[in-house]
């Protein structure tokens, strides 16, 4: 997909691990060890090495402890049930292997992993980027140097999302306008109101008439004729609710000033330890994982000795 290997690979880990956790059977080790969200997040880190070819990878963690939006809106996920124990044990060991692979994590307190990989998104300029997520939340970041490469069903049914496509999703309107989209609209999974009484298809519409949610509520509050177009009851609809717009809006964007140290030169792919590799899958019992390793021949002589629960 990249044939000058220029491309940084952005993984959003967290997103990916959740998707495993839930996609895949429960998988356990002779130990009883529970490592089916290990073994889906590699099984998707692998194919993307193979399939992208990438320069560099790194692999963005979100941390239990609050974040910026929690202290602005409490309420924040919090619909979310809690995380299992068995994905919580799993998450660190995710680290260790890619610390094995030589790929560079990043995590911050107070920030979310889509913070951090917004801000390497700026940081590493007009570099060819793909973002790789279990979700769609990142696709406010997609731009010419820029794609998200989402699971949509499971781990192996993959979408590389472009402009193009965003604008196909989402009715006609650009990767930015996302964030009005769910200011307007809310987002149930994140738990950002939006605007009671806007669904979706009329967010849509007022973003392709106005814009954005500030040009909207500047259109108005001065009655200019555009607005006389709304319905009275969407007029008195959005202008009863600017605080709770703009606070959406602020929650939903992303941020792409994290306070992190991102050197591209620390970043690139391919300089790790195979033995150690080999070593900490066969730890694992994902022995028909060797053979996918880069440069690997015969390595799926073994078979997985991993159990359903």
């Amino acid at each position: 997909m990249t044939d000058d290997k220029k491309c940084l690979v952005i993984i959003d880990s967290n997103s990916i691990i959740h998707r495993a956790f839930h996609a895949l059977p429960k998988l356990t080790t002779k130990k009883g060890e529970p490592v089916g969200a290990i073994y889906g997040f590699l099984l998707v880190f692998l194919r993307i090495i193979k399939e992208l070819q990438p320069e560099s990878v790194v692999a963005c963690f979100d941390l239990p402890a609050p974040t910026l939006r929690h202290k602005k809106f409490k309420e924040y996920k919090a619909k979310r049930p809690p995380t299992p124990e068995e994905l919580k044990w799993q998450i660190p060991k995710v680290k260790e292997i890619l610390n094995v692979f030589g790929v560079k994590v990043f995590e911050k307190e107070g920030f979310e992993a889509d913070d951090l990989i917004g801000t390497i998104s700026v940081l590493a300029g007009k570099t060819e980027k793909i973002i790789v997520s279990g979700d769609l939340d990142n696709l406010q970041l997609v731009n010419k140097n820029t794609k998200v490469y989402v699971l949509r069903r499971g781990v192996k049914d993959i979408v590389l999302y472009d402009e193009k496509m965003v604008r196909e999703k989402f009715e006609g309107l650009t990767p930015i306008q996302i964030i009005d989209f769910k200011g307007l609209r809310g987002d149930p999974s994140d738990n950002i109101p939006g605007v009671t009484g806007i669904g979706e298809k009329t967010a849509i519409n007022l973003l392709k008439d106005f814009g954005n949610i500030e040009n909207l509520y500047l259109e108005l509050e001065k009655k200019s004729e555009k607005t006389e177009k709304l319905t009275p009851k969407i007029r008195e609809i959005i202008l009863g609710q600017k605080e709770k717009a703009f606070l959406s809006k602020d929650l939903a964007e992303i941020k792409k000033n994290s306070p992190i140290d991102f050197n591209p030169k620390k970043c690139k792919w391919g300089d790790y330890d195979k033995k150690e590799a080999i070593k900490i899958l066969e730890d694992f019992e994902f022995y028909s994982l060797i053979k996918k390793l880069p440069g690997s021949e015969g390595g799926g002589l073994l078979r997985d000795n991993l159990k359903l629960w």
